[in-house]
């Protein structure tokens, strides 16, 4: 599915009622399958673009489509990983995998083999009983991408999903990540503040300025071997490519 932003802004009254200039006018098209990455400064409207692209906020200027039709609500064809698992501590891991999928009428048996196999997709098989607090953060995020692959959107919008994770944890979730944007060909919009995670993930890596945000550089990855994964993350950033590529990412964050 391809999703456009076509001159989207937004403004909104703080609660000081102050207007805030969140999104200078935006326009960006990403393709069908394409995996693209946001860095920025806090504050810079890369949530708020997710929002709008999720049907979460109605922008005030411009629009938001997919596959040429308005977005003015959410849908199953777009899931949201948030940058904290929004699990129900009440629910197992399955039900909680399967939740979505009962809301849309799913029937049962439908529902537990699509479970089973989006959980086994990201390591959790033995632990769909579980209840979300027996788990630890990583998997908690695994949980949350399961229940999301599991509705098959598709488009995945994901808000720091890995910000809070240690160093290995991140990482290995990374190298799933790409596996799914590979094998099911998702358009994936992903938030992130490190540079090396926007280029080890990204196929386009776009720069947001500070408030009111706006798009001030557009980067295509091109580094070789990359886009068929084949290097490792540590060969990879060892590349002049990757260098280069960060040196230039970095250079248009504003702080």
């Amino acid at each position: 599915m391809t999703l456009a932003l076509e001159e989207v802004s937004h403004r909104y009254v703080s609660e000081r009622g102050d207007v805030v200039h969140a999104l200078a006018d935006t326009t960006v098209t990403m393709p069908e399958g394409q995996f693209v990455c946001v860095v920025g400064p806090s504050g810079c409207g890369k949530t708020t673009l997710l929002k709008v692209l999720a049907g979460f906020l109605r922008p005030t200027g411009g629009t938001a489509s997919i596959d040429g039709r308005p977005i003015t609500a959410p849908s199953p064809d777009r899931g949201v990983v948030f940058q904290h698992p929004n699990l129900y501590p009440w629910l197992s891991v399955r039900k909680n995998v399967e939740l979505g999928l009962k809301f849309q009428g799913v029937p049962a048996r439908e529902r537990a083999a699509r479970s089973a196999e989006q959980l086994e997709r990201v390591g959790l098989a033995g632990f769909s009983e579980h209840r979300p607090y027996e788990l630890s953060g990583g998997m908690q995020q695994r949980a949350q991408i399961a229940r999301v692959l599991a509705n098959d959107p598709g488009v995945i919008l994901m808000d720091e999903p890995f910000g809070a994770l240690d160093a290995l944890t991140r990482e290995q979730l990374q190298d799933d990540l790409l596996t799914i944007a590979r094998e099911r060909h998702k358009t994936i919009f992903f938030i992130t503040h490190s540079v090396d995670e926007a280029i080890v993930l990204g196929d386009r890596v776009l720069v947001m300025s500070p408030r009111p945000g706006r798009v001030v550089l557009d980067l295509p990855v091109q580094i070789s071997a990359h886009h068929g994964r084949q290097l490792p993350g540590e060969e990879l950033r060892a590349t002049a490519e990757f260098r280069a590529l960060r040196e230039e990412i970095a250079g248009a964050i504003v702080r």
